[in-house]
């Protein structure tokens, strides 16, 4: 059933509204504690170096991309912080899906938010892009069964339907 093969989908999460202005505040204090500490006491310098990492800590920690990586039956997400640091979230056997729709399908609907019956542990991998649609899938991962959001392109989803028949439904 399976054969050798591997699908590659990168993710770039949109950023959110008012990072941009959160970022000009900090860098302002940062050089305005700086400024204060040169002209008036040093007192001002620590609170000002500390802005700086505070910065690069923001940083490296607003940016967040995500790489899917399907291979041989196991879904592996990826999250990429600042464009340099990759920390693998998951691993996952598709075998142990149990569904995998678009997020208004009725195959999903009892682990929605709103009106939803089943409350699961829920994994946002998404882009938060408007016009892109995301898929809801079910899954059991160390035995415990979770809720994953994710942007999936056509040919992934072509070859999980093909590995889990009558488990993926399409938007």
């Amino acid at each position: 059933m399976y054969t050798d093969y591997k699908i590659v989908t990168q993710v770039k999460r949109k950023k959110k509204r008012m990072s941009g202005l959160l970022k000009i505040t900090m860098i302002v204090l940062t050089v305005l504690f700086v400024l204060m500490g040169i002209v008036f006491s040093r007192g001002f310098m620590l609170p000002g170096f500390l802005m700086a990492l505070l910065y690069l800590v923001y940083d490296v920690f607003s940016k967040k991309d995500y790489e899917y990586t399907l291979e041989n039956g196991m879904l592996s997400i990826d999250v990429i912080y600042g464009g340099r640091y990759r920390r693998n979230k998951h691993e996952l056997n598709l075998q142990e899906m149990e569904v995998l729709a678009p997020n208004w399908h009725d195959a999903v609907a009892k682990y929605r938010i709103k009106g939803g019956t089943v409350r699961l542990p829920k994994y946002d991998y998404t882009s938060y892009d408007d016009d892109i649609p995301y898929y809801t899938m079910i899954i059991m991962e160390k035995r415990k069964k979770i809720k994953l959001l994710l942007d999936l392109n056509d040919e992934m989803m072509q070859k999980i339907r093909q590995l889990c028949p009558g488990k993926v439904f399409f938007a």
